[in-house]
């Protein structure tokens, strides 16, 4: 009975070893990639700000792409991109041309969250 307990004993110390190792190495991979998960929460966070100037830009009235380009100080490439992809994603729509430029308008509920 003795010798069980000491094997018991023995076999729990192992594994709390293996866990102190296993939680040494998540706090070291967390540290490596510290400044990896910084940096991709910052472009989330860019991302996420440039959406709701372009809806709120939309959400005032029709507009094209130059119009919401300067309206939220963005290049126009960059809100091309972002149009492009509300567009496929059924955000916002076409409507009449202007000057050889689509207005765009929010389209419905916009399933995007802030």
């Amino acid at each position: 009975m003795v010798e069980e307990n000491i094997q018991q004993h023995k076999k729990t110390d192992e594994l709390s070893k293996n866990l102190d190792k296993k939680a040494d190495a998540m706090k070291a991979l967390r540290k490596s990639c510290k400044n990896r998960i910084d940096r991709v929460a910052e472009i989330v966070r860019e991302q996420k700000r440039a959406l709701k100037a372009i809806r709120a830009q939309l959400a005032n009235s029709p507009s094209t792409i130059p119009e919401i380009a300067a309206s939220t100080d963005m290049p126009t490439d960059i809100v091309l991109w972002y149009v492009a992809a509300m567009k496929k994603y059924g955000q916002i729509a076409e409507k009449e041309k202007d000057d050889g430029y689509y207005r765009y308008s929010l389209q419905g509920e916009s399933h995007v969250i802030d």
